[in-house]
């Protein structure tokens, strides 16, 4: 894999007119963030649209000055969505490379095999999008960015989807599971699991299936021969694109479908999918339209929306990045507040400090996540064709859940032609 620099000359000019940032990129060592990234391979619709989002904010910061009188430069390498990659990758990034921060690509198959060297090491560790990452190791230099936290990540991220299941006359009374046999389904359905408990759910079906499946019609039909009210798939983009397209050829029709499907977020595959995605009801994090989205969270998606077509990346930006640019001011206001890069005092100042960032106020437990979680139940509806624009509109996605930011009414049961 070659490495991919950034180089500071544009960066430079930009930064001349305020004199001392033009000086600092010219004179000073910069500080070097390191990570892998999922450029190719499943998760690249995501991976490649957090990494847009980080390099806005290394732009923003430099234009600022840097940090401590130094610039910033991302160094990455492409993980290619192979977490057999990450151990290689990380022992360079830390041993060759240097790096002065380490921190993580997007998601959490990718970041559990980063645990144990960074932990080897001693280094802090910033992660992006892990679910329940820490939970097993509880290493407490590790800090994670994502909304599915507080102290049960792994209920925090499925709670609003069963949340607005339950709520509804009659109530469900079975459910079925599934997930691909890696870190991350296996995390989520854990959570599943102890939510069931919760409402006293009748679990008909519980299996998973190998990362590499390609024909999703024997999975849906195995589940649908069960007749469950509730589906729950934890998913990568892949899998969840295929188990819709199969449950459509199928005809499988439970009551409520969805749940922890990533990839129904990203832009391209919502228009990929188009009308196939009405009356899903999935998990999101930050949407413009939210009742806690910020103005300068809009700012960023602006600002990130005018390069992304250039970029190759997603055209909305709505999910990750972000979560990615914030990811980067806790890095920037973590140096800052340390005095320098040494890892014993950022962990220090970020386990005992509130981030202000563009999702808003962060604050870390014990286990690195965020000490409250924010995790919404959103309902595609209203999608006509494959169009981007559609999903501009708050119609297409609409939030159920938290009570507090909902922007309309649950179509139940599911069905794809409503």
């Amino acid at each position: 894999m070659r490495i991919k620099r950034r180089t500071f000359n544009s960066l430079a000019i930009a930064g001349a007119a305020s004199g001392f940032a033009g000086s600092v990129h010219a004179q000073a060592k910069p500080i070097t963030i390191g990570f892998g990234m999922a450029l190719t391979g499943g998760l690249a619709p995501n991976g490649k649209s957090a990494l847009l989002g980080m390099q806005i904010a290394e732009e923003d910061i430099n234009a600022r000055g840097g940090i401590l009188g130094r610039p910033v430069k991302l160094v990455y390498y492409d993980d290619q969505s192979n977490p057999s990659s990450i151990p290689g990758l990380y022992t360079k990034l830390i041993d060759v490379d240097k790096v002065d921060i380490v921190v993580s690509g997007y998601a959490t198959n990718m970041i559990a095999p980063a645990m144990p060297i960074v932990m080897q090491k001693d280094r802090c560790f910033f992660s992006l999008f892990g679910l329940a990452v820490n939970e097993e190791f509880h290493y407490p230099r590790y800090f994670s960015m994502v909304p599915a936290g507080g102290p049960r990540p792994k209920e925090a991220f499925a709670e609003g989807f069963f949340e607005v299941a339950m709520a509804q006359n009659p109530k469900p009374q079975t459910l079925a599971l599934v997930g691909a046999d890696a870190e991350f389904p296996r995390n989520a359905l854990d959570g599943v699991r102890n939510i069931a408990k919760k409402y006293k759910l009748k679990i008909v079906y519980d299996k998973t299936y190998p990362p590499t499946t390609a024909d999703y019609t024997p999975v849906v039909r195995a589940v649908a021969a069960t007749n469950p009210d509730i589906f729950f798939a934890a998913s990568y983009p892949p899998d969840s694109v295929g188990l819709i397209r199969a449950s459509s050829e199928v005809g499988f029709k439970p009551k409520i479908y969805g749940g922890g499907m990533v990839g129904l977020q990203a832009t391209a595959i919502k228009t990929q999918l188009g009308p196939l995605l009405n009356g899903v009801v999935v998990y999101d994090f930050w949407l413009p339209w939210a009742g806690f989205a910020t103005d300068e969270g809009r700012a960023l998606i602006k600002k990130y929306q005018a390069k992304a077509a250039g970029a190759g990346v997603d055209l909305l930006g709505y999910y990750i990045p972000p979560f990615s640019y914030a990811l980067m001011q806790v890095v920037e206001q973590s140096i800052k507040g340390a005095g320098g890069t040494e890892d014993a005092k950022l962990a220090e100042f970020v386990r005992k400090n509130t981030f202000k960032t563009v999702v808003g106020d962060i604050k870390f437990n014990k286990d690195g996540e965020w000490e409250t979680a924010q995790v919404m139940a959103v309902q595609f509806q209203n999608v006509k064709g494959n169009d981007v624009d559609q999903f501009r509109d708050p119609k297409t996605e609409v939030i159920l859940w938290p009570s507090k930011y909902k922007t309309g009414n649950i179509i139940y049961p599911y069905d794809p032609k409503k």
